[in-house]
C-alpha cells in the first residue's frame, strides 16, 4: 500500500460492518497492537488505529500510531482524554447505534442536517475535553446507518460537510451501496469505488479510506490535475 501511494495506514481489530458483534477490549488489543508495532519497525510511515475503545487506543499509540480513527464519535468517555494526552489527532464518524443495529436506523427527516448536527455534538464534546479544533477529522459514515440513497446522497452533498471547516474523510470502497446500485458482488466493485473517489476528491474530501491504493492514487491525481488547472 505505500509503495503504491498511501499516506496511511488504518489498522483495526474489530469489523465494523453491518451486524459485526463488539470485541472485548482484550481481542481486540491483542490483535492490533503487534501489528501497528510491526508496521512501525518496519516503516516509516502515519498509523491510524481504528477502534471505538480508549483502552485500546492508548496501547495503539504507545506502540507507534499517531491518529485515532473513532467510529463512534466519542462513545467511550475515557476516548478524547486518551487522545489528548498523546496529542493525538482524531476522526470522529457519523453513526447511529453501533455496527451490530445501525442498519435498523437509516431513516432521516434531514439527513445532511442531523448529520453536520451530531457530528458539531461530538466536536464539542471533544472540545470540552480539550481537543483543538485542528486535531479533529469529520468522516460522514458512508454506510454507516444509512441507506443507499442516503449514502449517494450524502456523496452529492459534499460541499456542505466541508463547510463545516474541518478535514473530511471518505470511507466508501468497495460498500454495499455500491454493490447495490451496479449489481455487483465486493470482488466486482472496483469501478464504482473509483467513480465514488473521484466524486469525493473532486467535492473537497482530504483523505480517503479504501483498498484499492494504486488505482485510487491515479484517480485522485488526475482530479487534482483538472481542478488545480491554472
Amino acid at each position: 500500500m505505500l509503495a503504491a501511494g498511501a499516506d496511511l495506514i488504518d489498522a483495526g481489530g474489530e469489523s465494523t460492518r453491518p451486524g459485526a458483534a463488539e470485541v472485548p477490549v482484550d481481542l481486540e488489543t491483542e490483535r492490533v497492537v503487534p501489528v501497528i508495532r510491526e508496521i512501525r519497525r518496519r516503516f516509516d510511515c502515519i498509523v491510524s488505529v481504528d477502534t471505538r475503545k480508549a483502552g485500546v487506543a492508548s496501547r495503539a499509540l504507545d506502540e507507534g500510531a499517531s491518529l485515532i480513527n473513532d467510529v463512534s464519535s466519542l462513545s467511550d468517555p475515557a476516548m478524547a482524554g486518551v487522545a489528548g494526552e498523546h496529542g493525538a489527532p482524531l476522526i470522529l464518524m457519523h453513526m447511529r447505534g453501533d455496527p451490530a443495529t445501525m442498519q435498523d436506523h437509516t431513516a432521516y427527516d434531514d439527513l445532511i442536517g442531523e448529520i453536520r448536527g451530531d457530528l458539531r455534538k461530538a466536536t464539542e464534546k471533544a472540545a470540552e475535553q480539550g481537543i483543538s479544533d485542528d486535531k479533529i477529522i469529520l468522516d460522514p459514515g458512508i454506510g454507516f446507518g444509512k441507506s443507499r440513497r442516503g449514502n449517494l446522497e450524502i456523496l452529492r452533498r459534499l460541499p456542505e460537510l466541508t463547510a463545516e471547516g474541518r478535514p473530511l474523510m471518505i470511507g466508501a470502497s468497495r460498500k454495499s451501496f455500491i454493490g447495490a446500485t451496479l449489481d455487483l458482488p465486493v470482488d466486482r466493485r472496483l469501478t464504482g469505488s473509483l467513480a465514488v473517489a473521484a466524486v469525493a476528491a473532486w467535492q473537497g474530501a482530504h483523505i480517503l479510506r479504501v483498498h484499492d491504493v494504486c488505482e485510487t492514487v491515479r484517480v485522485v491525481r488526475m482530479v487534482d490535475a483538472i481542478r488545480d488547472l491554472d
